[in-house]
């Protein structure tokens, strides 16, 4: 069991905004879908689940439901908005539709000491159209709102809980040190996840990829690509080859920077490659924005793999994969 915690996405818009709320608790945090594979989430090794909201009714007909592997695991669990009532279903509760629905802000009073909500009355932000009318067995009422009556619950000795609003929103103030009594004392996951760890994990992993074999890597002087290159330079050093392509559609003194930062900072192997005539030359005449992309990202397809050869085609290429390019291709319904 590592110092993590896996969320499952039920297709919440505010999925992304747990794993960041988490995440600023220097505790790593990664999103599944519901219905991932449970070998694929057990791997994962988290010392707690967060199940976020979601837009469907737990009682509808195929309905996303709540994984075995979650209540099998023995480890705790925060069930958020449509997460608190399939946590509550799931347990042997009942989850109804609401004569009132609650959409915006909130004000909940807490009603007993616990471990996850604080004491006192606070504003929350709600968004549901059902709600619990029936907690489960050995669960208890945490906090109440004037039309949500389990607005928060908990089973302290499973260290189950749910919460009716959403923590991991601005407008919920007390969100975050809900969300860090959740994370750092009910799960006692450690705050490792910093930036030095962050390299040094990469570094090693890179390491154990690429053995003694020879790396090639595009860098356009951008954030991604120099990070990743910068990454893959400091774990394995001259084994890496740097290319870069002079477009012609550079800023004013690009490329002297990138070679300066490559070449005197980073101390890489960089090769640089004048296709400003070729680029050109291809461009001529065209004025169809969607033709030109297609040209400009063809052209640089066909120079780079002439540089690959020339230096021996490297068997591992870097790639610069940013957080959003997870999102797009991850969502719920994939």
């Amino acid at each position: 069991m590592n110092d993590r915690i896996a969320i499952l996405d039920f297709g919440s818009q505010y999925t992304q905004l747990i794993a960041r709320r988490v995440r600023e608790l220097q505790v790593y945090s990664e999103i599944f879908p519901w219905d991932a594979p449970a070998e694929t989430v057990q791997a994962f090794g988290a010392c707690g689940y967060i199940l976020s909201g979601g837009p469907n009714s737990v009682y509808d007909p195929g309905a996303p439901s709540l994984p075995d592997y979650v209540i099998d695991s023995g480890l705790p669990v925060l069930g958020i908005c449509y997460g608190m009532q399939l946590l509550t279903h799931r347990l042997g509760g009942k989850v109804a539709p609401s004569a009132e629905r609650e959409y915006g802000p909130a004000v909940i009073e807490t009603i007993r000491s616990n471990p996850l909500v604080a004491e006192g009355s606070q504003p929350v932000w709600m968004s549901h159209g059902d709600r619990i009318h029936a907690m489960p067995p050995g669960f208890e009422i945490l906090a109440r709102s004037e039309n949500s009556p389990y607005a928060a619950m908990g089973d302290e000795q499973r260290k189950y809980y749910g919460v009716q609003f959403h923590p991991e929103v601005r407008h919920t103030p007390g969100g975050r040190e809900l969300l860090r009594r959740f994370v750092r004392d009910l799960c006692a996951a450690q705050p490792n996840w910093t930036a030095d760890s962050i390299i040094q994990a990469s570094i090693e992993k890179i390491r154990a990829q690429v053995g003694s074999a020879r790396v090639l890597s595009a860098v356009s002087g951008g954030v991604d690509s120099s990070v990743a290159t910068a990454l893959v330079q400091r774990a394995v050093g001259d084994q890496l080859t740097c290319v870069f392509v002079d477009t012609g559609m550079l800023r004013l003194g690009e490329r002297q920077q990138v070679e300066a930062a490559f070449r005197s900072h980073m101390g890489a192997n960089l090769i640089v490659v004048d296709g400003v005539e070729e680029f050109m030359d291809n461009l001529e005449g065209v004025t169809e924005p969607e033709q030109k992309r297609r040209i400009i990202g063809e052209t640089f397809i066909r120079i780079f793999e002439t540089q690959a050869r020339q230096v021996g085609m490297p068997p591992f290429l870097v790639q610069g994969t940013i957080y959003p390019d997870v999102v797009e291709s991850s969502a719920p319904d994939r």
